[in-house]
Formats: structure tokens, sequence, C-alpha cells
């Protein structure tokens, strides 16, 4: 979605992206709006957290774990870091190095490189780590 790579959602980008979607007649009002939401700017993190917030009313936790077991084939609750970072910068929708670093640094990660998904899915469904 950052279109322009300057590690900010803005409402260039949201036009590209919509525009990439073949939807070209966004109103800026509606883009307008869809920026108000976040409490700052939109980096990766709060990408995130709006994100999840949006996804309330599923069971969006249990859907992000479940995709994360997909990926833990010995149900360890973690998957190597440079694994997931490999995964994320070739798969799909390619991530940059940085958006990768920008997940990292909320993620909870033990000196072996293993990331605790369950951990992550947590910040990305409820916003912040328990306590």
């Amino acid at each position: 979605m950052d279109q322009n790579r300057d590690g900010f959602i803005d409402k260039e980008d949201l036009k590209d992206t919509y525009a990439s979607l073949g939807k070209t007649n966004v109103k800026d009002e509606e883009l307008d709006a869809m920026l108000k939401e976040a409490s700052g700017p939109i980096n990766f993190t709060m990408f995130l957290n709006m994100f999840g917030e949006k996804l309330s009313g599923t069971d969006a936790e249990e859907t992000i774990l479940n995709a994360f077991k997909m990926l833990d084939s010995d149900g360890k609750g973690s998957i190597n870091k440079d694994y997931i970072r490999r995964l994320l910068m070739s798969q799909a929708d390619r991530m940059t190095a940085e958006e990768v670093d920008q997940m990292f640094q909320f993620s909870t990660i033990d000196a072996a490189g293993n990331l605790d998904y369950k951990a992550l899915s947590y910040v990305l469904t409820h916003g912040e780590e328990k306590e």
C-alpha cells in the first residue's frame, strides 16, 4: 500500500492502491475519512493496529494464529524470523525489508531467532502486548 515507499500511507498511496484495484473514482472526502481514523501518521505498525480493529467482530486472533500454525510444522508456537522474512519478501504482496523490520520491532523474538507468533497475533488484534 505504501506506493511511494516513504514508510507512511498517505492520501496518494490510498488513491494508488484503489487505482491498482480498478477503482479510480474515489472521492477525496472518503480518503480523508479513512486517514482520520488513525491517531497519527500511518506507518506499518499503525496500519496493522487499524487492520486488527477492523477485524473486530470476527475471531481475527484465531484466524491469524491458524495461518501461522500452517508454517509451524513442529507446533512450537514460534517460527524462525529469517524464514518469515524470506516468505514475506518473496510471496504474494511482497513486503520490503523495512516493512519486515517494522513488524519485528513489536515482535517477541528469542535468542535463537524464533518469532513468537502467538504474541504477534495478540499485538495485531489488540494493539499492544500483554503484560
